[in-house]
């Protein structure tokens, strides 16, 4: 008889065990970092980053990544009124997303401590645009409910692929400058945690 409920208890408990483990990622914001190197008079280096990331990965593979382009920080508050108002354009534009699809098994399988490479085809709306990019990254399973994911190289990110030209020669005009790079190169590190 005991034998019995032992095996009925389990029988209950095992659907719940595989929805927790099936559970959706969210995104820390405070645990996570996305920053980018802007380059001005050819030589001039400055990272800048943002304050506010919200995402999820879901069970079946489903990434989602919101950046609220209105959370820039470049540490300088002029600075960032002009790339929110004449860059970024946050009031037509308030946000970027990028979205992806990750094999779910390669998330499942991933033992505790263990780090792997994976090859990310996303799709990456910004200013209006949508393009489509293959980004690496790194996942490591930190714990039965939490992964690291960082990028092992930098996007790039190019103002002419996003309608963003304009905005980078108003920003040099503003700040009487001869050149600031149409090219960015942006970084992250992402913890999720179920």
């Amino acid at each position: 008889m005991k034998q019995g409920l032992k095996t009925g208890l389990l029988a209950l408990l095992l659907p719940l065990g595989f929805s927790v483990n099936a559970a959706t990622w969210t995104v820390s914001n405070q645990e996570s970092n996305v920053s980018y190197v802007s380059i001005k008079q050819g030589k001039i280096a400055e990272v800048n980053r943002f304050t506010q990331v919200d995402g999820q990965l879901n069970d079946k593979g489903a990434f989602s990544l919101t950046i609220p382009l209105s959370s820039v920080s470049t540490g300088i508050a002029i600075r960032d009124t002009r790339m929110k108002s004449v860059f970024f354009e946050v009031d037509k534009y308030p946000k970027l997303t990028l979205s992806a699809q990750i094999d779910p098994k390669s998330i499942q399988d991933l033992q505790l401590g263990e780090v792997a490479r994976m090859e990310v085809d996303a799709n990456i709306d910004f200013h209006g645009e949508s393009k489509k990019m293959l980004v690496t990254v790194s996942v490591a399973k930190l714990s039965e409910t939490g992964l690291l994911v960082t990028s092992t190289q930098p996007v790039i990110i190019n103002a002419g692929e996003f309608e963003l030209v304009s905005g980078v020669n108003k920003l040099r005009d503003l700040a009487g400058l001869t050149q600031i790079s149409y090219a960015v190169p942006v970084s992250f590190v992402l913890s999720l945690h179920q």
